[in-house]
């Protein structure tokens, strides 16, 4: 089951505690066959019956069709995606894995919802950069997969009769597009809302950006992994002839697989090679029940590498920075997915996430009529003189100014890929004082500085551009430096490399890096011999650097999710200790 990840007050969205995930996958026995199902299938009793997701790496060979019709029941399939919905006995699901062309089986496990914006995130500064025609978001489309959208909403209409949702369509059992829920149109309203209601107050990042409604979930925000392969699998099949080049996904579920095999982190990686960026929320999980922190809790398909993962701040009502932080129930990595080798040895992904954070608590965003959340959190509700409004929390409201940012990036140089989008933001984020780069990623979103680096960076850029050519079209790069609201603050000048290594300095935006295409991630072309990091021609970077310097406010040690003191540990060896956050250069100028 799948769900939209806002925060209705108390109400936060649960997850399998670190030292569980840890725990299940030791006390598991494995079969050489069945390395290719996940631990969350074979956990189940031999005889039950589960809903489930089977991925292939090729065609389907003729025994495996002849086994599947016997064995198995076929309710889905995803031709775009190489994946198919099925339910099938627990005790055949490792029969499935001795076809080689099977890749990997898992759970259709549920995703949940992730529940002055444009001012304090620097949208408002960066319109005026594009001169007389401002950066809105005009000729970009961005698929927003939630709960369905209110297409006649005052904040989502270009005039009287046009509406900026250009399409929709439902995945869910539903069988209607009305946004029963009324999550969808929150979100979507926080991508694209217009400045029709009291002139402007909650606008959206992109307010002329069209947006595709993809009903994934239903009346009550819940789905599974299959109605969103299905919402994913129709992007994939049409994202040419509308255009998309963003995706928002303000949902998730509890991450057990790793990204190499979860079917929507698949998926996802699938986009973004073709060209499209896609936005994931982190999850609501920073905190357990009696409120201290928890790390490693990132929801997939945020910890997927290629996905922008974005965490929630809490600017607390001020369009000044200074006084912003990160908030207690935002997802901290480093992601606790997991495989297993052929030692049957529990590896972790253990990649560091979110990739940035935005404004994600009390935002005030378009409220559809009659839903569901609004009629049982009436407290909820904000009714203006001009429309009806709603208030939410959550990583749910802090993905669509990213997705909005991106939209804004691809109207002013439309030739960035997915992997130059992220690090445009990553590397003109404003790090936090006091919080780690597994609670912030690079930092908080700044939508000034990511247009004005977006403006240079060459439009003739292609697979054959030598690694080191000229990245921005002046010589001169941009000062690293954004004003907000009066306040100036440094950029972080960093991106993270999945999954376990920070890039900083002049190289990344001053020469071309292969990583920078399609195709690759992040981490490409980082090398180690005996401790010295070298390049294989994908990437030149000067200043790549383990992630050994992460500062933990609370110095929490995570091995195999026991709890321990001073630092971080990860399952592979690598240590994270408590020296820096990753920024150093005072935060504001």
């Amino acid at each position: 089951m799948v769900a939209a990840l806002a925060l209705l007050f108390a109400i936060c969205v649960g997850s399998l505690p670190v030292g569980m995930v840890g725990t299940y996958a030791k006390e598991t026995s494995i079969e050489a066959d069945a390395k290719k199902v996940s631990l969350s299938v074979l956990g189940l009793d031999k005889d039950f019956n589960a809903d489930a997701i089977l991925q292939l790496n090729g065609p389907m060979s003729t025994a495996l069709s002849d086994f599947i019709k016997k064995n198995v029941s076929l309710k889905e399939s995803f031709p775009n995606l190489d994946a198919y919905a099925i339910k099938v006995k627990v005790s055949y699901a490792a029969e499935l894995a001795k076809f080689p062309e099977v890749s990997f089986v898992s759970l259709d496990r549920a995703v949940k919802k992730m529940g002055h914006a444009s001012l304090t995130t620097g949208a408002d500064a960066a319109r005026t950069l594009g001169g007389r025609i401002p950066y809105d978001g005009a000729g970009v489309v961005v698929a927003v997969l939630d709960s369905g959208v209110e297409t006649t909403h005052k904040s989502l209409m270009l005039d009287r009769r046009t509406s900026n949702v250009s399409y929709s369509q439902d995945f869910t059992a539903d069988a209607t597009t009305v946004d029963g829920y009324g999550h969808g149109t929150h979100v979507a309203s926080a991508i694209a809302g217009n400045s029709a209601i009291l002139k402007g107050a909650y606008g959206g990042i992109a307010p002329k950006a069209r947006v595709i409604s993809l009903r994934v979930l239903n009346s009550q925000g819940v789905g599974t992994f299959s109605t969103v392969l299905r919402g994913l699998d129709w992007v994939f099949k049409n994202r040419a002839a509308y255009n998309i080049r963003v995706v928002n996904m303000s949902l998730g579920g509890v991450a057990l697989d790793s990204y190499q095999k979860d079917p929507l982190c698949r998926a996802v990686r699938r986009l973004v090679n073709s060209g499209v960026v896609v936005v994931a929320a982190a999850g609501n999980s920073g905190k357990d029940a009696v409120g201290n922190k928890v790390y490693g809790a990132i929801h997939t398909p945020g910890i997927e590498p290629t996905a922008i993962t974005v965490g929630a701040s809490n600017t607390f009502g001020t369009a000044i920075r200074s006084d912003d932080g990160v908030t207690t129930y935002s997802s901290r990595g480093p992601t606790r997915s997991f495989w297993v080798d052929g030692n049957n040895t529990v590896r972790y992904d253990n990649v560091i996430k979110p990739d940035l954070i935005a404004p994600g608590n009390k935002m005030i965003w378009a409220q559809a009529k009659n839903n569901y959340i609004v009629t049982t959190h009436p407290e909820l509700a904000v009714n203006t003189s001009e429309a009806n409004m709603m208030l939410l929390s959550g990583t749910s409201m802090s993905a669509p100014l990213v997705a909005g940012a991106a939209a804004l990036m691809l109207q002013a140089n439309p030739k960035l890929t997915p992997n130059m989008v992220k690090m445009i933001l990553q590397y003109t984020a404003q790090p936090l004082h006091g919080y780690s780069i597994v609670e912030q990623g690079a930092g908080q979103l700044n939508v000034e500085g990511a247009i004005r680096l977006a403006r240079q960076v060459r439009t003739d850029l292609s697979s054959a551009t030598p690694v080191g050519d000229p990245l921005l079209t002046s010589s001169a790069a941009p000062d690293p430096y954004t004003t907000i609201a009066g306040e100036t603050f440094y950029w972080s000048r960093r991106i993270t490399a999945a999954p376990t290594y920070t890039l900083s300095g002049l190289d990344l935006i001053t020469k071309y890096q292969k990583i920078y295409g399609l195709g690759f991630l992040m981490s490409d072309g980082i090398l180690m011999s005996d401790g010295i990091m070298m390049s294989d021609g994908i990437l030149m970077a000067d200043g790549i650097m383990m992630s050994d310097g992460i500062m933990m406010s609370d110095g929490i040690m995570m091995s195999d999710g026991i709890m321990m003191c001073d630092s971080i540990m990860m399952s592979d060896g690598i240590m994270m200790s408590d020296s820096t956050n990753g920024d150093d250069t005072p935060g504001m100028k």
